[in-house]
């Protein structure tokens, strides 16, 4: 979910407002705090070695999110398989961030790939309902805190427990081992 998204429910829950100067104050905070701690930053199980594996197989791929590349980097560098081999979209680089579509449909182009061939992997309903709306094949992972059931309801095709999981049962979603 994108920051603004979230400041919208903390309007609505709390009744403070959240100017846009408060906003980027705590978008600010956050930032800190996040490279503070990126040390202690690990991978999901299985997340790089699926990110190798469709390397290898020479499958295009890409990483979205709705984070900024402040934080983000920290944990694409914790995936230790070098950034520089694929495209990274992040929320600075897009109008709006998910549950919009924008991430999606910009890393596809930076792909190259037409949106509808692409595959989203995703542990949030908001990482589906964005590829809901950009037209691509959404695959759940369990790892965000969200249930089977939500991922599905949001548009999920198939939901996998981890990156690890996703890799033992690839073929399900068109790769080959």
């Amino acid at each position: 979910m994108s920051g603004g998204l979230f400041t919208n429910q903390l309007l609505r829950e709390t009744g403070v407002e959240i100017t846009d100067a408060l906003n980027e104050g705590l978008r600010m905070l956050h930032a800190e705090a996040y490279r503070r701690l990126g040390h202690k930053i690990r991978p999901l199980p299985g997340a790089s070695e699926l990110l190798r594996w469709l390397a290898d197989v020479g499958t295009p791929f890409a990483i979205a999110t709705s984070g900024r590349m402040e934080t983000a980097s920290l944990s694409i560098a914790a995936l230790g398989i070098g950034a520089s081999s694929f495209p990274v979209i992040t929320r600075d680089m897009v109008k709006y961030a998910k549950p919009d579509p924008d991430l999606f449909l910009a890393a596809a182009d930076a792909l190259g790939i037409e949106i509808a061939n692409a595959v989203v992997v995703g542990d949030s309903i908001w990482d589906m309902l964005a590829a809901v709306r950009a037209k691509a094949l959404g695959v759940g992972l369990l790892s965000g805190g969200y249930g089977r059931e939500e991922l599905r309801d949001a548009g999920a095709i198939r939901v996998y427990d981890d990156p690890a999981d996703l890799l033992r049962h690839i073929d399900e979603v068109g790769g080959r081992r």
